[in-house]
């Protein structure tokens, strides 16, 4: 096996962000404040800031964050969900107490549309869950806002992967009662764990720190109002994502120029074509997303990349619809054709907030070389 050249992710943080950070928990560590202290607080405002948001609350995870804008807004029944996302999405909307019914996706973003939208809504639906997945925001989301609010349901969006994103200057969160987003490792803004909530609700800002807070009317005391859990984010994690937060807007200038150099090449190799950009979309390109020609094995070309060239595919923006999931058999759904064949055909290349060009072309010509053998598999 050649050794690693491109891994499939690549986390940043320079000598002064890390020296930043480190002077960030010192200060938690003498003063004793490591939960829902100073830089939490910083974290929120900045966060809010460079998302167009009026309010946004830090919370554990991006899964949590979600779960408490489901309890946050009281909704029972069933709320849709995009059949290709992660299986956080599903799994927040049952552990809230609600049922999730799986929807297609459209084949240009792999995102809900609003006629797999209005596909699936029954009399039950009380809430619809977006993904902007790998950090592209769908041009649908207007006629998807407009659509809810004629059928009377919330629309939530599920923006972990969508850090610095917009569509039309608007930013994830502008079309729904709340954006929820995460800090994992991988993230484009990461905080080792985290995830934030962002909405122009005052309301639902207001019952998210009550829920993340075990429910407590105040975090100095008072009665348990609410069924919440230990959903705080540490002040631990808020200095790492808010000192990694900063980079945001250079992170999502080189995921861009790499993107493009990768729409250039790819435009030009047999066996993949290109997921454009929407136009007025300004992707953050947490992952670069390409679709496979049927005649062409995956999992031959991930093997021929890594082992011939170093090059390491990131993971995929769902290998496996979540209808698959043993764990979501029984959830209802009518025709997921569209998800099942982007879940089984794209890819998504190599993109890393400090890659360089002479990297990306490495990933290029390993792609050039390893395609035409992966389309033989297929017909062997």
């Amino acid at each position: 096996m050649t050794e690693l050249r491109i891994p499939p992710a690549r986390v940043v943080f320079s000598a002064a962000d890390r020296a930043r950070v480190l002077e960030l928990v010192d200060r938690s560590l003498q003063t004793g404040s490591l939960t829902l202290g100073p830089v939490g607080a910083a974290f929120e405002k900045a966060f809010a800031a460079s998302h167009g948001a009026e309010h946004a609350v830090a919370t554990s995870s991006g899964t949590s964050a979600l779960e408490i804008v489901i309890r946050g807004l009281g909704l029972t029944g069933e709320i849709i969900v995009p059949a290709n996302t992660f299986f956080a999405t599903a799994a927040a909307v049952t552990h809230a107490g609600a049922a999730p019914r799986f929807a297609d996706v459209d084949h240009s973003t792999l995102s809900l549309s609003a006629a797999t939208v209005e596909a699936a809504l029954t009399a039950e639906t009380t809430a619809v869950i977006v993904v902007h997945i790998g950090g592209l925001i769908s041009p649908e989301m207007d006629a998807i806002a407009k659509l809810c609010q004629a059928r009377g349901v919330a629309l939530i969006e599920d923006a972990a992967h969508a850090h610095g994103s917009t569509l039309a200057g608007r930013h994830a969160g502008a079309w729904g009662q709340a954006a929820t987003f995460s800090f994992y490792p991988t993230k484009v803004v990461a905080g080792a764990e985290g995830g934030m909530i962002v909405t122009a609700d005052p309301d639902l800002a207001a019952e998210a720190r009550i829920y993340r807070d075990q429910g407590k009317a105040g975090f100095h005391g008072g009665a348990h109002v609410r069924l919440g859990s230990a959903w705080r984010m540490s002040e631990v994690h808020a200095a790492v994502g808010l000192v990694h937060h900063d980079r945001l807007p250079d992170a999502v200038a080189t995921r861009r120029r790499i993107a493009r150099l990768y729409d250039k090449a790819l435009a030009g190799l047999d066996g993949v074509s290109v997921l454009p950009e929407p136009a007025g979309a300004q992707g953050c390109y947490y992952k670069y997303i390409a679709l496979l020609d049927p005649d062409v094995e995956r999992d031959g070309l991930r093997g021929a990349l890594r082992n011939d060239h170093g090059v390491a595919l990131s993971g995929e923006v769902y290998a496996r619809p979540l209808h698959h999931e043993p764990i979501f058999a029984e959830v209802p759904h009518g025709d997921l054709s569209g998800a099942e064949d982007v879940c089984a055909r794209h890819i998504c290349l190599p993109i890393h907030s400090d890659m360089t060009d002479e990297e990306a072309a490495v990933v290029v010509e390993a792609l050039r070389d390893a395609l035409p053998r992966a389309r033989g598999l297929h017909q062997q």
